[in-house]
């Protein structure tokens, strides 16, 4: 018994180390390109725009704002919420992170480092983004 609890006591500190590591350098996406069949499109804003909401939809994000040009969204499933404004012209769609709240955000030395999920977050509806542009252009 009494050596179970040394390695107990060994091993918690460890644990908290782990904990502290569940941040990562915040990067935001690369510009997601619109395809120029679309572009060139009469309707092509209003395409690039549904394709953007449909990604955030099916990643249960909610719009918040919604205006010619600019999107911001909430992606809040439990005790935590980040909020992106996502840019977007007949050229590309830009995404970018705005605040958050339980998810380990701070800045140190110039670098923006958040929760290790986010950037898969933010990967999948860069995808889903694309996917959407590519079928809205067949």
């Amino acid at each position: 018994m009494p050596r179970t609890r040394l390695l107990s006591l060994l091993l918690l500190p460890a644990l908290f180390l782990l904990a502290a590591f569940r941040q990562v350098p915040l990067v935001d996406p690369a510009p997601v390109a619109v395809p120029q069949k679309i572009a060139q499109e009469k309707n092509g804003l209003d395409k690039v725009s549904q394709a953007i909401k449909k990604a955030l939809v099916q990643r249960q994000w909610i719009v918040n704002v919604d205006e010619p040009g600019k999107i911001a969204a909430t992606y809040a499933p439990r005790d935590f919420s980040v909020q992106i404004g996502i840019t977007y012209d007949r050229k590309q769609v830009q995404i970018k992170y705005l605040t958050s709240s339980n998810l380990k955000y701070e800045e140190k030395n110039g670098v923006r480092y958040i929760h290790t999920n986010y950037p898969s977050w933010i990967q999948n509806l860069v995808t889903d983004i694309n996917g959407n542009l590519t079928l809205a252009g067949f």
